[in-house]
């Protein structure tokens, strides 16, 4: 919209000379006021007034990017150019967008930069966040960026920018395995390589309040930038693995670890890192940004076979863990119609299993049996029931882990049953709102295509080679919505679709569609 980021006016070329004609009298004071009432609405009082009387004053609209002239009591439509033949007839050259305070000057054109009024604009701002209590999330903890004396040299001297393009490398890097890490270096990759996660760190939104130097958000903020410098080298995550060790001892050591069991202790480090300790006023809800982008809620529904009372509890989940066919677990069931249908765009061979069909056991109605009965709320004595388990709240993220490895007195082994898993998942059947379309365990597909909120996109898939003795993990990670690429510690090489769908998969990761941004 023709802003500018100059932060010094003596920087930008010959400044606007049509200002100097408003800074008299009591215009310092004059702007405050219309700052205060008409553009940031500190108080609930403000914001009332601000709603009645900011309408343009042709047309009636409280939309269509209004502006309010800086000489009189005008509001007018700036799309619809009603401020322009104000200003035009009037005579009155500069004009305020009432909603991010820009001041536009009718002479020149374009947004204008003045120190004076900037400091104004900043200071009324921050009045206005604290007296709505919001300074924690933006004004505080979180400051805007301006360039500096020296990045605003640079900027003249180096005047080309950095296009990103679809065949563009950047966020692509190696990572060098610094003894049996393979298992870190996938899971780093997955996380760096998370839309919104990588949307919020590039935009240093973290600002550490820890004291001492091992925050490992700090770590994966600089990680973030390490990935997406342009740098071609393999990074070395030697301060990653060493906070790792401090904070998650059963992991330290140079033995090969499950990266399943890294993703849920990094996942904790970092929820923990970004609290500080310190305790919400719910302590069961957390707003960090872990917790906001990785935490859904499990619905739990025991139902008692006598008098059909519902017991229902709701806990919060990071990754859901699937069954597999071979696995001492009977499963069931499999694919409706193993003649090739099609569920959730996977394609289906005779006798092979989908993620779908792990998602219908896991959230398939469960008989608890004689040796487990629960002692029920309507009957007042202990029942035989049934338990089932659906989806109350869908997370951004939704991370899969297939139980490869089993683990048990009697054996230990690799379960290495090729599990199909689509590009695109609609996770509207498993949630607790569609329970009614699902009976006696039998599933019924429910047709909703107006809800995208539910609908998510794969982004990242790590897989394990090799025995559960001696084995290498591996990832594939998404650039640029289509492009695919195989992280194999150091090693980053092209890989297709195909390559990824007939992968092994042990750690399945999806993205809300509608909230992806790239």
């Amino acid at each position: 919209n023709g802003n500018h980021l100059w932060t010094d006016s003596s920087s930008y070329p010959a400044g606007c000379s049509h200002v100097n004609g408003y800074k008299v009298d009591n215009w310092k004071q004059n702007l405050r006021v219309i700052y205060q009432c008409f553009v940031w609405s500190g108080t609930a009082e403000t914001r009332r007034r601000k709603a009645k009387s900011c309408i343009c004053h042709m047309c009636g609209a409280h939309l269509n990017r209004l502006h309010s002239c800086l000489y009189c009591v005008f509001f007018g439509c700036f799309t619809k150019k009603h401020i322009h033949e104000h200003a035009k007839n009037k005579r009155h050259n500069l004009a305020i967008d009432l909603l991010y305070g820009g001041i536009y000057c009718f002479v020149c054109q374009d947004y204008i930069y003045d120190k004076d009024m900037e400091q104004i604009a900043k200071e009324e701002q921050r009045k206005a966040w604290k007296l709505q209590g919001i300074a924690f999330c933006v004004g505080e903890k979180y400051t805007t960026w301006e360039p500096t004396k020296r990045e605003l040299e640079l900027l003249r001297h180096n005047p080309k920018r950095r296009k990103i393009t679809t065949n563009c490398t950047i966020g692509l890097r190696g990572l060098i395995n610094l003894g049996n890490t393979c298992f870190m270096n996938c899971i780093v990759q997955a996380l760096t390589h998370t839309p919104l996660l990588r949307d919020f760190f590039l935009s240093d939104r973290h600002k550490c309040e820890m004291q001492s130097n091992s925050c490992l958000v700090c770590e994966m903020s600089q990680l973030f930038q390490e990935f997406y410098s342009g740098h071609r080298s393999p990074h070395i995550p030697f301060r990653l693995l060493h906070l790792v060790w401090t904070h998650a001892r059963h992991l330290a050591g140079y033995e090969q670890q499950d990266a399943h069991e890294f993703l849920i202790a990094a996942l904790d480090v970092l929820h923990r890192h970004y609290d500080n300790g310190k305790k919400a006023n719910n302590p069961n809800h957390c707003n960090c940004i872990i917790d906001q982008i990785f935490t859904g809620g499990l619905q739990s529904d025991v139902t008692c076979q006598v008098c059909h009372g519902v017991s229902t509890t709701i806990d919060p989940f990071w990754d859901i863990s699937l069954d597999l066919p071979g696995s001492s677990t009977p499963f069931w069931p499999l694919s409706p119609g193993g003649d090739g249908s099609t569920v959730n765009g996977e394609s289906h061979l005779s006798g092979s299993t989908t993620l779908t069909d792990c998602l219908r056991r896991f959230t398939r109605p469960e008989h608890l049996g004689s040796s487990a009965k629960i002692k029920c709320g309507g009957c007042h004595s202990y029942q035989e029931s049934t338990k089932q388990l659906t989806m109350k709240k869908l997370p951004i993220v939704a991370c899969f882990h297939l139980k490869r490895f089993e683990h048990s007195a009697k054996l230990r082994r690799k379960i290495t049953t090729y599990v199909s898993f689509p590009l695109e998942l609609d996770m509207t059947p498993f949630m607790a709102s569609s329970k009614e379309s699902r009976m006696n365990g039998q599933y019924q597909q429910t047709v909703d295509v107006l809800n995208n909120d539910n609908k998510y996109s794969l982004f990242a898939v790590v897989n394990h080679q090799g025995t559960l003795e001696s084995g290498h993990y591996t990832s594939f990670i998404r650039q640029h919505k289509d492009q695919w690429f195989k992280c194999d510690d150091a090693i980053i090489t092209k890989a297709s679709i195909k390559d990824v769908l007939d992968s092994e998969g042990y750690l399945l990761f999806y993205h809300k569609q509608f909230l992806e941004y790239e």
